[in-house]
């Protein structure tokens, strides 16, 4: 039997809890993050194994992309969760570049399922298990407004100005033709 292992750790948004499981080869893939208060968070289970060593690696990423000098992670994912339709919608996530938006509708013509796809996508980006290093929080409204985020808009928002993505005001008399 595979062994869960979990850490605890600390950010700008609050405490996160990084879950992970030993995959082939001895690796420790990460499974979630979850932020306290997060709805559908992880929450430590009977017979986990506290290893903070084992995301080592995973926290100081973490650190350098809040302190503002990381885009993005190079971190093994656990690949078996979720469905189908699930990962490809995580995997469209994980292409967003950083800095920028997109939204609900693109993410669905990118996986090939508009139109009424769009809610499924919504679905599916809401049951993301790597909030943060998957960067769910890049998808926004058709109308450029902040939509869904697991952990709240306010969160959404603070890591989206992170990343220099939210439109600032132009200076009066300014305009952006």
């Amino acid at each position: 039997m595979t062994s869960t292992l979990y850490t605890r750790t600390d950010g700008p948004l609050g405490a996160m809890l990084l879950v992970g499981r030993v995959a082939d080869g001895g690796r420790v893939v990460l499974r979630s993050l979850s932020l306290e208060g997060q709805k559908g968070a992880a929450v430590v289970e009977d017979g986990w194994v506290r290893a903070d060593g084992a995301f080592e690696e995973a926290v100081e990423q973490l650190g350098a992309y809040f302190a503002g000098r990381r885009d993005g992670f190079d971190l093994p994912y656990d690949e078996e969760s979720g469905t189908e339709f699930q990962r490809r919608v995580w995997r469209a996530l994980d292409e967003i570049p950083y800095g920028t938006t997109v939204s609900y509708g693109e993410i669905a013509r990118r996986i090939g399922s508009p139109g009424a796809g769009v809610r499924a996508v919504g679905t599916a980006i809401g049951r993301n298990p790597l909030l943060v290093v998957r960067p769910c929080h890049r998808v926004i409204g058709a109308d450029g407004s902040l939509r869904g985020y697991a952990a709240g808009l306010d969160r959404k928002e603070w890591l989206l100005g992170l990343e220099g993505a939210l439109e600032r005001p132009l200076p009066a008399g300014r305009s952006r033709a």
